[in-house]
């Protein structure tokens, strides 16, 4: 079964892509995010391979983020790979990831708006959540929420040398199952004293922008509300019952 949900994987095809500041994010089906290890890096050398590939620069190409993503089944997975940021600043560098589930760009975050925080260093999540009174809340976790900072090295494809880079595990719960989201990252490096975000920016405050700012990520085959194979077999298997049936029922009054 996992085979046949990699094969689909293989077809829909994987891109790199140098963004720019508007770019639109695709997020894509894959059968292998089931396998990951949630340690905060690039564990083995295939860990990541089968998911979306956005490569962003900044500050005239001195500054390589690399964002990795894709959905299976209930979750949502996100690598931020932070390729140049070797300082490893624990407890204090950190990288946030945003939805707008509605993507109706509110300019003040409301309740469907989440942002979901992995700190390097520590497997513990941050989750916030939109009110109109106080922008931003710290809620409670998800008991399935995944954030968890880390160092990245042999095994990562795009550096050796240790980094700075965090895994996301977001169940599709606490965002929706849609086809199309309001999206936002920002990375913080402690030993630069800067911030990194998607829309492209600098952000000299670490303030979280306002969701009417913030890029989009989108479901290219509009497959993220995931009709699963399991129940598609079923699906399969009762109409082609029926259809037996009837072709038996045809041929007994022909």
């Amino acid at each position: 079964m996992i085979e046949l949900v990699s094969i689909l994987v293989l077809l829909i095809g994987f891109g790199s892509v140098f963004a720019d500041a508007e770019e639109s994010i695709q997020i894509t089906l894959s059968g292998t995010m089931n396998k990951i290890i949630f340690d905060g890096k690039w564990t083995f050398e295939q860990e990541w391979k089968q998911s979306s590939l956005n490569t962003y620069w900044y500050e005239n190409q001195n500054k390589n983020i690399i964002l990795r993503s894709a959905h299976q089944e209930n979750y949502v997975y996100f690598f931020i790979d932070v390729v140049t940021d070797e300082s490893l600043d624990k407890n204090l560098d950190y990288a946030t990831i945003c939805f707008d589930s509605k993507n109706d760009k509110n300019t003040i975050p409301d309740s469907d708006d989440r942002c979901f925080t992995a700190i390097l260093g520590s497997s513990t999540a941050v989750t916030l959540q939109g009110d109109q009174k106080e922008e931003f809340k710290q809620v409670e976790n998800h008991p399935d929420l995944i954030a968890i900072g880390g160092t990245s090295d042999q095994n990562d494809r795009y550096s050796g040398v240790p980094h700075a880079s965090y895994e996301f595990r977001i169940p599709t719960d606490l965002i929706g199952r849609n086809n199309i989201y309001g999206f936002y990252f920002l990375v913080y490096d402690a030993h630069t004293q800067k911030y990194y975000s998607y829309p492209i920016q600098l952000s000299s405050d670490g303030e979280i922008s306002t969701p009417d700012t913030w890029g989009e990520i989108y479901s290219p085959d509009k497959s993220l509300p995931e009709f699963y194979v399991p129940f598609l077999i079923i699906v399969l298997g009762f109409a082609l019952v029926i259809s037996m049936n009837r072709s038996k029922l045809f041929r007994q009054y022909a």
